[in-house]
């Protein structure tokens, strides 16, 4: 009962300073009283939540304001420089591995690609490794000082192995790959550095409600736009992460029987008729692209330009009918979100939806409009979103961010060296007693 007793008090402290910190982060800067107001915690709780928290140096003081007769109240943030986070995604056609502070701001970054490779799981594993190390070595920032590393990855995401996360990737070839196995004999750092692996649509949606388009929206689709199509579903959306969210392989539903064969294999996919794969494979089929297109963001570079040449041009019908043809596909599968879980927002990201984003976007709504039921049509914005080509990144790095907040701000290493201490003890308590009782035996 005593051993249980300590958990529960323990956890309450751990929740409070858990809630103290999110509001700080997503809130701040904040003075005591309005954390108190905010999270309803009396005074006392607060104080005695902040001096812990300032003990462990996450908070700082950012300025003060005046108060209605009486004392000026000092404001507190979170300090940013009090962890970091490594985001990573393993994207199309490069992996890219960004190093953050507390607050997200990116203190260095690197890239490798993939093109020559593709998706060989050793390469790709070997480039994080190195990724990581340079991009620590060149912000001068020790590995131990990492709050955690977060990695967006294409497919499905498998945590039943007690290995860590298997990754299954029908359209890149992975199968039952166990990436986080791989990643922690790989890398060089610290044993209590955690990795947190997940689906990059989610990463990207994680990233948007936190920080982009999806702030404040309970129900929400975020789509990853790039060679493959995939999505994240948000129900039932709270501040801070809180939300019911999940990837789908949305790109594998079917739009024609008997259509295009996907990459995945099977016929009349989504994604084989919007992926960027895909429209670079359909405009050289209608002879548009020939020697400009050899990459994929070069062929839709090519598309859009031959599309809309400028001033002078003409544009080229097969390209006309193609994005139009590639905005009706997407805005009939955008109705079927629509109908099937009532967003209140769907926001286009990936570097395919953000390049491609602007000329077919008005289109596409027109056609979601057209495919969807009214009464959830009328009630769903469709934009883009608004961090950008690095919103994967971003929102890898928050996987290992949320698991520090909902850990009251504790480091694992603090935890790890508690535990080995811990243990040290007990090993000495042990010799102690069973001294005891061998003299009592005497």
């Amino acid at each position: 009962m005593a051993e249980q007793n300590r958990r529960t008090v323990r956890d309450l402290r751990r929740g409070n300073r858990a809630e103290v910190l999110q509001r700080l982060y997503f809130e701040g800067p904040l003075s005591r009283q309005e954390l108190g107001s905010a999270t309803g915690l009396s005074s006392g709780s607060i104080s005695n939540v902040v001096a812990e928290l300032a003990g462990d140096g996450l908070l700082e003081e950012a300025g003060v304001v005046d108060s209605d007769g009486g004392r000026p109240r000092t404001l507190l943030r979170v300090a940013p420089g009090s962890g970091h986070l490594i985001g990573i995604d393993v994207g199309e056609t490069r992996v890219r591995v960004e190093l953050f502070d507390l607050a997200l701001t990116e203190l260095g970054r690197t890239e490798r690609p993939l093109v020559h490779h593709g998706y060989d799981v050793d390469r790709i594993v070997s480039h994080i490794r190195d990724a990581v190390a340079e991009v620590l070595r060149e912000a001068d920032v020790p590995a131990d000082q990492l709050i955690g590393v977060g990695v967006g990855v294409p497919g499905i995401i498998d945590r039943s192995s007690p290995d860590g996360v298997v990754v299954h990737g029908q359209t890149v070839g992975w199968d039952a790959v166990p990436l986080e196995a791989m990643l922690r004999e790989s890398a060089e750092l610290p044993p209590h550095v955690p990795f947190f692996i997940d689906n990059g649509a989610k990463t990207l949606g994680q990233a948007e409600m936190w920080f982009g388009g999806g702030r404040g929206a309970s129900d929400a689709v975020i789509v990853l736009f790039g060679s493959g199509v995939s999505a994240s579903i948000v129900v039932d959306g709270a501040p801070y992460g809180g939300a019911d969210s999940r990837a789908v392989e949305w790109g594998h539903t079917t739009v024609r029987v008997r259509g295009r064969r996907c990459r995945c294999g099977s016929p009349g996919c989504l994604e084989a008729y919007v992926g960027a794969e895909a429209i670079r494979e359909r405009w050289l089929e209608t002879g548009g692209g020939k020697g400009t297109a050899d990459t994929e963001e070069a062929a839709l570079a090519s598309l859009l330009l031959a599309a809309d040449p400028g001033e002078g041009g003409d544009p080229d019908p097969a390209a006309l009918e193609l994005l139009d043809e590639t905005a009706e596909f997407l805005g009939a599968a955008l109705a079927d979100l629509v109908n099937l879980f009532r967003p209140e927002r769907i926001l286009v990201g990936g570097w395919a939806g953000l390049l491609l984003g602007p000329r077919l976007l008005p289109a596409v709504r027109r056609y979601a409009t057209e495919y969807a039921l009214r009464h959830p049509g009328e009630r769903t914005t469709i934009d883009l979103g608004t961090l950008g080509p690095d919103a994967v990144t971003v929102g890898a790095a928050t996987l290992p961010l949320a698991d520090f907040f909902a850990r009251g701000g504790r480091h694992r290493r603090l935890d790890a060296e508690e535990a080995a201490g811990d243990a040290t003890d007990r090993a000495q308590e042990g010799s102690w007693r069973r001294v005891v009782v061998e003299r009592r035996s005497l």
